[in-house]
């Protein structure tokens, strides 16, 4: 049997697997639990993504399989999600290991000394890349499992499946994946949403409500350092139906008093009469860096203030958890 070549002195690359038919929603909340791990995320839609943790487990002082179980324990605990996660030196062996963990979730880690051992034995088809159509094609010629696709002759397979398709298999049977995690832009909306547990009619909790979505909100886009230039409210009724509007900000903003400005004008703007509703879905749109937003000299002191308070306030939910504090609305709603 061919023997896998060390493409690295760690395993470091993360694949992990949400659920399938994941709402976007739900996807879009996973990438931002991943991006609290590493700065290097790279999105693989609709329900995967890859992660660089090589500059994370320094400051972790952890394994990779660590940060594994931190990230399933944080899905699970903030998001009600599973996760399949696979951790090798490459993505090949990442995702391999990903998908050889049974659902709902765990998490497989291969160490780099261990590729070798560890592919041999798996399927051929097991392998990441390799299509059914490949696989039933190496079967017919009594290349079953992995191993012994690693032992034939990179030149014999290019045959088989073809030049650039055959050279692929053959190194990453051998555990030879060169290409790097490469980081995707952030998702170009952000989205917050709430259900109410019964019909309401409410205009105070409905308020509320639409406060809290808004701290959300901004507290999410300052993380990711973004701004949005655009707010589209949507509310759901008991009929089925739904009604949203977007609106743009005077200027790109990720703060509350902003957003809950133009959320305000947005739920006027609805003209609610005695309609029952059972949801609000609240999205930043058309985002742009934080670093874009012009700072512009403001002579309005309490106005000031209340930034200042706000980045107070983030700190402290980044220390304590996003439900430690907030408008005092949004905590009667909840009790």
């Amino acid at each position: 049997m061919g023997t896998a070549h060390r493409t690295c002195e760690v395993s470091t690359v993360m694949h992990v697997r949400g659920p399938d038919r994941l709402p976007e929603e739900i996807y879009r909340k996973v990438l931002e639990q991943l991006a609290e791990l590493s700065p290097i995320v790279q999105a693989l839609p609709p329900s995967a993504a890859l992660v660089e943790l090589r500059g994370a487990l320094p400051y972790y002082g952890v394994d990779a399989r660590r940060l594994g179980e931190v990230l399933r324990v944080r899905t699970l605990s903030r998001l009600g999600v599973d996760v399949r996660v696979g951790i090798g030196p490459s993505i090949t062996v990442a995702a391999t290991a990903s998908a050889q963990v049974p659902p709902p979730g765990g998490v497989l880690a291969v160490a780099s000394g261990e590729v070798g051992t560890w592919l041999n034995p798996l399927p051929v088809d097991a392998l990441h890349g390799i299509g059914p159509r490949q696989a039933a094609v190496l079967r017919d010629y009594g290349i079953h499992c992995v191993g012994l696709l690693a032992a034939v002759p990179p030149a014999t397979v290019q045959r088989l499946l073809g030049g650039r398709a055959g050279r692929t298999a053959a190194d990453r049977a051998r555990g030879i994946d060169p290409r790097p995690v490469v980081p995707r832009g952030l998702p170009a909306s952000a989205t917050v949403a709430c259900r109410f547990a019964r019909h309401t009619l409410d205009g105070a909790a409905v308020r509320s409500a639409l406060l809290d979505l808004v701290v959300q909100l901004g507290h999410l886009l300052r993380r990711r350092g973004q701004a949005a230039l655009a707010l589209t409210l949507t509310l759901r009724f008991a009929s089925g139906t739904s009604w949203d509007a977007t609106r743009r900000l005077p200027e790109p903003s990720a703060h509350d008093d902003d957003l809950r400005a133009l959320a305000y004008q947005l739920m006027d703007a609805a003209s609610l009469q005695r309609a029952r509703l059972t949801g609000l879905v609240l999205k930043g749109g058309d985002l742009i860096g934080a670093h874009q937003v012009a700072q512009q000299l403001s002579l309005d002191g309490a106005r000031e203030d209340r930034l200042i308070a706000e980045s107070a306030i983030d700190r402290i939910r980044a220390k304590f958890g996003p439900g430690s504090i907030g408008p005092a609305a949004t905590f009667r709603r909840a009790s």
